[in-house]
């Protein structure tokens, strides 16, 4: 795992952090995930820019071939952001984990993958400009 701090640039205060995860470099793949954000910030064009940083990162410097993200069922607000970023549904990983309190966890998974990446990428950018024009 590879944790980043989340930093408003206007205050110069973490407002959060993001991880690559389960980094498969032989097959070019990385999951992002483990992302939390400060109630402030949420639903801001930080997060758009923050993926953007991170898939721009691992598709042209490490070229992934795929990213991947993973949420929880019940976590609707994440799987709508994961969808804003671009991120196609590729399935649900029913009775995934057991939680701590002994409940089950349905995990859906997203990927981006290199063929998607050049649109993905043009949307991301019109997102952040057309949030830093406002």
């Amino acid at each position: 795992m590879l944790p980043f701090t989340v930093i408003d640039n206007m205050s110069g205060r973490a407002v959060g952090m993001t991880t690559y995860m389960n980094v498969d470099a032989k097959n070019r793949h990385v999951e992002i995930g483990s992302t939390w954000y400060r109630r402030s910030v949420q639903r801001t064009a930080l997060n758009t820019q923050c993926k953007l940083m991170l898939l721009t990162h691992a598709f042209e410097t490490l070229d992934c071939i795929a990213v991947e993200f993973r949420t929880h069922a019940f976590n609707h607000q994440s799987r709508r952001a994961i969808e804003r970023l671009g991120a196609k549904l590729d399935g649900v990983l029913r009775n995934h984990q057991i939680a701590s309190n002994g409940t089950l966890r349905d995990t859906y998974v997203y990927s981006i993958i290199g063929s998607e990446w050049p649109t993905v990428k043009a949307n991301l950018v019109w997102q952040t400009s057309r949030a830093q024009n406002r």
